[in-house]
């Protein structure tokens, strides 16, 4: 079981730059604005030998009702009472302030291990805060600076006595764990066997799954009832999501990494700093994802922005399953239908085929059809067509529609093709005379391709190399 850190504290005090300091990458938003972190976000961290789990959490707020302030406030509890011991965060440049003597009487009552980070300690500036500090009653303050890593040696010391409780040190078992003893017997494979495994290995490795749309078409509502579980904040506000938020969960007994992100707005309407940080952030999960889900609101499905990040997602080259949300609200379905299949064959012809699937993310209808969806379609972008079944394809297909002449009156001749790679399928053909081939025989192949080979729904990428002519002269 792994080793938790809460990071808590009222907002603006730091606590997603001292995230990314423990993780060691940029991965939470970092800006001045207060109250930027929402979601409560988990990321792999550690300080020399110590391994742990550090949850960022929003900024404490004193509000206990419906309003987003009071949600964020449920998530943060949350994130408290799931963690093993909790960093509670203070700006000790500007002082103990009463938000934080309240919210220092509040983790007494959690019953968990508390320990005091008074932050932005570099230089004298924050001196007298650090000293103040101490009247809260959570015994003798860290002394720290998120920004410039200044006190980790003094964290470590702070955390040692939980991380060897817990099994955060490396080498280490906490109290009570008893290792199995490694069996004796040593595995021999065959060539079938090493292929068997290596496909083994291959479906072990997480799908990354990543869900975007347009602002309040329902996405986090969607994460949240895949996870059974109120993990991301939701309610009727556009624009709650600002982090791309990764959860590991299990689907038919394999791994997701399922990302929620931040909704996609036209670039020209985009005018606040931190939803420029929110859009770089849901672009960098796109390019990151093996799957997007891209989710539609039903009363107004596939618009021009829906489209323009359909496009973001294929010219990156990951697959696409189209979710229209919300679909219990509509009224004329079949009418529905119809537009939505005629949009994706007139302005999405290069995946033809992508899988559509409704559902309602609020009543979980349609989920179980959505995941088989993600798995089939991520089978497709991982397939790979043996070079000999291709060359024999690629005979029969030029035999049926032989390439056109040049403008010499030879026909061109097509060589030989092959799969240079998958993810998405990639193939290579070589001819001769490559700048000559016309784009209506490349798009010929490309859906022969498809047809053949079951490779609907997923971006192909086909490329023309000529042959090297060893006869050549070489200057």
């Amino acid at each position: 079981m792994a080793f938790k850190l809460a990071i808590v504290g009222r907002p603006n005090v730091g606590k997603s730059t001292l995230f990314n300091r423990l993780v060691g990458r940029r991965l939470a938003i970092v800006h001045d604005q207060p109250g930027v972190t929402r979601d409560r976000r988990d990321g792999e961290g550690g300080i020399a030998d110590m391994s742990f789990t550090v949850i960022d959490t929003a900024g404490l707020e004193d509000a206990f009702d419906d309003s987003v302030e009071g949600r964020m406030r449920s998530q943060t509890d949350r994130a408290i009472a799931d963690a093993d011991v909790v960093l509670f965060l203070i700006d000790a440049r500007a002082g103990v302030t009463p938000l934080d003597a309240f919210f220092a009487d509040h983790l007494r009552r959690s019953r968990r291990p508390v320990i005091l980070v008074a932050n932005k300690c570099e230089g004298k500036a924050g001196a007298p805060g650090l000293y103040e500090s101490y009247a809260l009653g959570l015994g003798d303050p860290v002394a720290f600076s998120a920004e410039h890593g200044e006190g980790l040696d003094d964290l470590y010391e702070a955390l040692l006595p939980h991380a060897r409780q817990h099994g955060g040190i490396a080498g280490e078992a906490a109290p009570g764990d008893m290792d199995e003893a490694p069996g004796s017997a040593e595995a021999e494979y065959e060539d079938g066997d090493l292929n068997a495994a290596a496909e083994q290995a291959e479906a072990a490795r997480p799908l990354h799954m990543a869900v975007v749309g347009r602002p309040n078409v329902g996405k986090s509502t969607l994460v949240n009832r895949l996870l059974g579980e109120e993990r991301m904040l939701t309610g009727p506000e556009a624009g709650l999501t600002r982090d791309a938020i990764t959860v590991q969960w299990q689907f038919g007994g394999r791994t997701v990494r399922l990302v929620d992100t931040a909704g996609l707005r036209r670039r020209a309407n985009i005018t606040e700093p931190v939803e420029r940080l929110s859009t770089s952030n849901t672009i960098e999960a796109i390019r990151m994802a093996h799957v997007v889900v891209l989710v539609l609101d039903a009363n107004a499905i596939l618009d021009k922005q829906d489209l323009t990040i359909a496009r973001l997602v294929i010219d990156e080259g990951r697959a696409l399953v189209i979710a229209v949300n919300k679909w219990d609200a509509v009224d004329n379905r079949s009418e529905a239908l119809r537009r939505l299949q005629d949009r994706l064959e007139t302005s999405l012809p290069q995946v033809r085929g992508v899988p559509t699937v409704t559902l309602s993310a609020l009543s979980g209808a349609g989920l179980d059809r959505l995941m088989s969806g993600v798995v089939d379609i991520y089978d497709i972008w991982n397939r790979r067509v043996p070079t000999a079944q291709l060359n024999r394809w690629l005979a029969e297909m030029t035999e049926r529609h032989p390439p056109p002449a040049t403008q010499g009156g030879r026909r061109l001749r097509l060589r030989y093709m092959t799969q240079v790679r998958t993810r998405p399928p990639t193939f290579a053909l070589f001819t001769q005379r490559a700048d000559e081939l016309p784009d209506s025989y490349t798009r010929y192949l490309i859906n022969g391709l498809r047809e053949t080979f079951g490779l609907n729904g997923v971006p192909i990428r086909f490329g023309l190399r000529k042959r090297r002519n060893p006869y050549a002269d070489e200057d």
